[in-house]
């Protein structure tokens, strides 16, 4: 089994200012990730969930993904301005060490480097975890993703076409891995 984020003692504050500080996602933070995704299931094809999950569901997603994965916030003067978390890529045993990341910023917080840092400090927990592989998927077009993930050092090497069907038509998915 892949060791969760706290059992590696690894320090995930970050302070730039005292009022900012990247930290392990708790419990008490599912409704602040989730007025952050809920714009993104509403109004985008950025990601494939038509229906904004019930806050029990959505703990019980963060619990689960904690137990093996590590998922960050970003917190800005007391508020959880973004997060980035990775997860399984596959569920069976031989995929243990390949993961999939995501990163979400709050709209009223774009353009400050919040995304950056955090995809970061998540991809120095996941090395420091063991990870081999670390994928990104991306509904397409969608150049400013794009552009994000390969200023992280990702490289684009699939694109699969019209497979998510979502806001009354059909869009691709390109994949892109952590070189």
């Amino acid at each position: 089994q892949c060791p969760g984020v706290r059992s590696l003692g690894i320090d995930t504050t970050s302070t730039k200012k005292e009022a900012e500080m990247i930290r392990v996602a708790t419990l008490n933070d599912a409704a602040a990730i989730l007025k952050i995704y809920t714009p993104y299931i509403l109004k985008t094809a950025i990601t494939f969930e038509y229906q904004v999950p019930t806050p029990p569901s959505f703990q019980q997603r963060l619990t689960k993904t904690l137990l093996t994965h590590p998922w960050l916030v970003y917190e800005h003067e007391g508020q959880v301005a973004g997060y980035a978390y990775a997860n399984f890529y596959n569920e069976r045993e031989a995929y243990q060490w390949t993961t999939v990341s995501s990163a979400y910023v709050d709209e009223d917080y774009r353009s400050r480097g919040f995304g950056k840092i955090l995809y970061t400090r998540l991809f120095e927990i996941l090395k420091h975890q063991g990870f081999r592989n670390v994928y990104a998927l991306i509904t397409l077009p969608n150049d400013p993703s794009v552009q994000y993930h390969e200023r992280h050092g990702f490289e684009r090497f699939a694109i699969c076409e019209k497979v998510g069907y979502k806001m009354d038509r059909w869009w691709d998915v390109g994949w892109w891995r952590l070189a």
